[in-house]
């Protein structure tokens, strides 16, 4: 294996990392909410003077999502009751979902849907958080290698 990549299932991984870039109007409010209510740490901030800010918050280990419009609408009915949430929506596993999801809304987050366990056997929250963003509080119930032996989970590939 190079620096650059990394050998996937016999696929090359070019990406080595996710990043999502998000604008935030209040960017002090956001700040607060994301690392230090959510607690990512903070690995490098950068600025060139005046309201020119960007700070890098670590995130764990990051998944890229992709949601067919069907599946879209079932998680939108499973987790928020039928809201239908944006086209983009970013999702955090946590420990405690429940807790986490109560000290997101008394940090300023509205939650438009409180944890329910999904068929999917992890328990998920929906809020409306800081710098316009729709979040996902997700807690993990069960192993990986438990659901995948679940009907209807799986891969694409198997």
């Amino acid at each position: 294996m190079s620096d650059e990549s990394s050998e996937s299932g016999g696929r090359v991984q070019k990406v080595k990392q996710l990043r999502v870039v998000v604008e935030a109007e209040d960017y002090d409010d956001a700040v607060r909410f994301y690392r230090d209510m959510l607690g990512m740490d903070e690995i490098a901030a950068f600025s060139e003077g005046g309201d020119d800010r960007v700070a890098i918050l670590e995130a764990g280990r990051a998944t890229f999502e992709i949601a067919s419009p069907a599946h879209k609408v079932a998680i939108d009915r499973v987790e928020a009751d039928g809201i239908p949430s944006p086209r983009i929506r970013i999702a955090f596993e946590v420990d405690d979902a429940e807790a986490t999801t109560r000290e997101a809304e008394a940090a300023g987050a509205n939650v438009v849907a409180q944890p329910v366990l999904t068929p999917w056997m992890s328990l998920n929250s929906r809020l409306d958080a800081p710098a316009g963003l729709t979040i996902t509080f997700f807690e993990e119930t069960e192993e990986s290698h438990e659901r995948a032996q679940r009907e209807g989970f799986g891969t694409n590939e198997s």
